[in-house]
């Protein structure tokens, strides 16, 4: 909560929040993806990442484009003016480096799974379902 609340602070002055800061870096390390690849990479709602991206296209950081080969799907890539906007954000790898950093790679792998394990517990309880991811 506290890394979520420094990444907050840190991009309140461009706008954006923290799943819209995170579109942008992957589009800006992964290039164009399908939406749907977007969604699995994030580990958001389909409902989530729509309105995430309808955001930003908005503002004009990311455009939606058919999928040549599928034309059913939704390519979303970075504008000249996303570019631009990533170029301005500030370096938040820091507050993983603050938080991390040092820390026994075994025993982040541990805290992982065992976070993931009880998120997928408490999303089957309290839905009834699979977790989707």
């Amino acid at each position: 909560m506290a890394a979520r609340v420094a990444m907050e602070d840190g991009l309140r002055p461009y706008g954006l929040g923290a799943t819209q800061w995170y579109v942008l870096y992957h589009l800006t390390h992964g290039g164009p993806t399908l939406q749907r690849d977007l969604q699995r990479s994030l580990h958001v709602e389909r409902a989530t990442l729509s309105v995430v991206v309808t955001t930003l296209a908005r503002k004009g950081f990311v455009e939606q484009i058919a999928d040549p080969t599928d034309q059913r799907q939704r390519v979303i890539r970075l504008t000249t003016a996303g570019t631009r906007l990533w170029g301005e954000l500030p370096d938040l790898s820091r507050i993983e480096d603050i938080a991390f950093g040092g820390m026994d790679p075994a025993d982040l792998a541990t805290a992982v799974r065992v976070l993931r394990t009880a998120t997928e517990r408490i999303t089957k309880q309290t839905t009834g379902l699979d977790d989707p991811s």
